[in-house]
């Protein structure tokens, strides 16, 4: 007899959620410690989730991400935890990591994760929503030319690399399901 979790329909996404999840936090460790937001490959992994999971499971991954770092799970940048970490600098480009990978894996659904042009506008919409939701609220604690300054010129041009590296898995995974 099979309880809760146990049941194929609902083990399946839950373990997906949770490797996506882990994921995004080990790329969170993956960065350039610049103040007062780091640079992490979070925002590449946050929308390779979103576009592999759709939407909807994309979303949770992304709101299971979150709690776990809220409920203290060391799996923010820099191996931080609590909420606070969501009422620093950092925390709306962490909560743009929601809708992002949602819009990511709806571009997805679409057809945009095929062909050079449209995965690159995927890549780019993704990066803006998490850039609009980051200088949002950083804007508010800072100021919006100190978030300008501080937490959007000093990120382009690893968003451009990140954009370049996500068009390119993109294209290496089509390569690899047509062989």
């Amino acid at each position: 007899m099979m309880h809760g979790l146990a049941k194929p329909g609902l083990l399946h996404p839950a373990l997906l959620a949770l490797g996506g999840s882990l994921a995004v936090a080990a790329s969170a460790q993956i960065q350039l410690p610049i103040q007062p937001v780091p640079m992490t490959l979070q925002s590449l992994v946050v929308l390779l989730v979103g576009i592999a999971y759709g939407p909807r499971l994309g979303a949770a991954t992304l709101l299971l991400y979150l709690g776990e770092g809220i409920c203290g799970l060391p799996v923010f940048a820099g191996f931080r935890a609590g909420p606070a970490a969501l009422a620093g600098p950092t925390g709306g480009f962490l909560l743009g990591f929601v809708p992002a990978a949602a819009l990511a894996g709806w571009l997805a659904a679409q057809g945009w994760a095929g062909g050079l042009w449209r995965s690159g506008t995927l890549f780019l919409a993704g990066h803006a929503v998490i850039f609009a939701a980051g200088l949002a609220w950083l804007a508010m604690l800072i100021g919006a030319e100190g978030a300008i300054a501080l937490g959007f010129l000093p990120f382009l041009p690893g968003s451009v690399v990140k954009v370049a590296l996500g068009v390119a898995l993109l294209a290496a995974m089509r390569g690899l399901r047509r062989s």
